[in-house]
């Protein structure tokens, strides 16, 4: 098995313009090649100019007779374009999804992104043994938008949670897709935002059913092009999206336990497998911002959990919290202070929980907790305990108190994970409409 040169993967169709330019001419060069980004070069230093800075400064009529150098953009990483693919593994943890390859003067060879890295892996030396629902039991709670949204919002929303596309949903099922790409060329052509979004989305929606094996993901994304994959369930409702980068994730491990069954290539990549696998294993589990199991990992750990109930005839009890009004916190202190506060409720949790209590992320501002030994009265009293010590919390530079809403449930043998969550979600939802700030059971 031979990797390929960085020089060998990289795109060269980029566009390249010094700091100095305006940011009216940058606009102009992403507008008449429909790129979605500009590569911006200052002081030997490179950047990325993207869509979501041109919407952000169109929010805030900014000049943009002013230089590039004036603007506050994402660092690129580099990387000599000799080097071997496997020395990019250790930029995937970058916010920028960009890796610049450049010359040995050190001027501009090209790009490379995840898409690129991902196309670059064999199929067939993969897993596909494993389906998308069994490594991350999609987004059964996922952000969607309707057909009658105006275009103006949904450039909103996807400026807000700096996402690169949206998916149109009706019944649950994708009718369509809006990406970054789609709002360069709406914005070249200067169409109208208060129309819904239903007049240009692209549609139908290609997708992959839930028990599709990463293998053949993989090749999916690598015939269309795509960098995502919109994943239904067998009627077609929508679960969920699963980008390049956490298919580079799932594969790492794969990739390393291929490697010793070719010794000729050990010398050569040994150094970088064995530096880069404790740092893949805990990304593959853990979630970036707290630090919290995920999703994929509270699976693993339900199902030990759930035999273990089984086994000893125990109680098993779960606990779905979300963080009242989060949307409000973001829109009125920034998203700076928002990660702030999630990464304080996540401390809180692990607090206030025992030892043996299992605390992810669900997802957004939601987290989930699964309660080895806890019947319903425990469950609720823990529920009730972080309640009150989240609603407690001292905020800096918020004045707003926060709390939360909890949704509370015990498991039942022969039920699956999925049921038990729709039962701890029907209670949060019950708490909500009952006022938030309180908990709420469903047994």
């Amino acid at each position: 098995m031979k990797f390929p040169l960085v020089k060998d993967i990289a795109t060269r169709d980029i566009k390249f313009v010094e700091s100095s330019e305006t940011i009216s001419y940058a606009i102009e060069m992403m507008l008449e090649s429909t790129h979605r980004n500009v590569v911006v070069r200052e002081n030997g230093i490179y950047k990325i100019f993207t869509i979501l800075d041109i919407l952000k400064l169109q929010k805030e009529n900014f000049d943009l007779e002013k230089r590039l150098s004036q603007l506050h953009l994402i660092e690129i990483p580099t990387i000599e374009k000799e080097k071997n693919v496997l020395d990019t593994l250790e930029f995937l943890n970058y916010e920028v999804e960009y890796i610049c390859v450049l010359n040995k003067d050190s001027s501009l060879f090209g790009l490379i992104t995840h898409t690129d890295i991902t196309v670059h892996i064999d199929p067939d030396t993969l897993m596909d043994s494993y389906s998308l629902a069994d490594f991350l039991k999609l987004g059964r709670r996922m952000k969607w938008i309707s057909k009658e949204d105006s275009l103006g919002s949904v450039m909103q929303d996807i400026l807000t949670h700096s996402a690169d596309n949206v998916i149109v949903v009706e019944d649950m099922k994708p009718i369509g897709i809006l990406t970054t790409k789609d709002i360069m060329l709406l914005i070249k052509e200067k169409r109208d935002r208060s129309l819904p979004v239903k007049e240009y989305m692209s549609s139908p929606v290609d997708t992959l059913t839930r028990d599709a094996s990463i293998k053949e993901t993989l090749v999916y994304l690598k015939e269309k092009n795509y960098k995502r994959a919109v994943v239904v369930d067998e009627v077609g409702k929508l679960s969920g999206i699963i980008t390049q980068k956490e298919l580079i994730s799932l594969t790492y491990s794969k990739w390393a336990t291929l490697m010793k069954e070719y010794q000729n290539e050990l010398a050569e990549i040994n150094r970088v497998l064995e530096s880069k696998n404790k740092e893949f294993e805990t990304k593959a589990t853990t979630d970036a911002l707290t630090g919290l199991y995920n999703r994929y990992k509270f699976n693993e750990l339900f199902v030990s959990s759930y035999k273990t109930m089984l086994q000893r005839d125990a109680e098993l009890s779960l606990i779905l919290l979300d963080i009242d009004f989060f949307k409000h916190i973001n829109d009125k202190y920034g998203h700076n202070i928002g990660d702030t506060i999630l990464v304080q409720v996540a401390h809180s949790l692990l607090k206030v929980l025992r030892n043996i209590d299992i605390v992810a992320r669900w997802g957004g501002e939601e987290f989930i907790m699964l309660l080895p030994s806890a019947t319903l009265e425990n469950a609720l009293y823990l529920a009730e305990k972080i309640r009150k010590h989240i609603e407690e919390l001292e905020l800096d530079r918020v004045e707003d108190k926060i709390t939360v809403s909890l949704g509370v449930t015990t498991l039942k043998v022969g039920e699956s994970m999925e049921d038990a969550i729709e039962r701890a979600d029907v209670a949060l939802y019950e708490a909500k409409r009952s006022g938030r700030n309180c908990v709420k059971f469903v047994n």
